[in-house]
C-alpha cells in the first residue's frame, strides 16, 4: 500500500473528521473508499460521455424522432393498446 498526501480545505476536512469519528474509522480510510468508488465509476461515466457524443452526432445528421411520436409510444406502455416504438 502506498502513501499519498492530500490537502483538504477546512470545509471538507471538518465534516470528514466528524464522519470518521461517527463511523469509528480514519479519515484516510474514508478518502481511500471515496477514491475507490470514484475510479470504479469512471468506465460508466466514459461510456455515457461516448453515448452522448454519438447521440449529438446522430441529431446533427438529422436522425431524430418527433416528440409527439415518442410520447404516444411511451404513453401506450402498460395499456391494452401498446404501440411499437417510432422507426427511422
Amino acid at each position: 500500500m502506498s502513501i499519498t498526501s492530500v490537502r483538504l480545505a477546512d470545509d471538507i476536512d471538518k465534516p470528514l473528521e466528524s464522519l470518521a469519528d461517527k463511523l469509528d474509522t480514519s479519515k484516510s480510510d474514508l478518502i481511500s473508499q471515496a477514491v475507490k468508488e470514484f475510479l470504479a465509476r469512471q468506465p460508466l461515466d466514459e461510456s455515457r460521455w461516448t453515448d452522448t457524443l454519438a447521440a449529438l452526432e446522430s441529431i446533427k445528421s438529422g436522425k431524430s424522432f418527433d416528440e409527439a411520436d415518442v410520447n404516444a409510444w411511451l404513453n401506450s406502455w402498460g395499456t391494452d393498446e401498446h404501440k411499437e416504438p417510432p422507426k427511422w
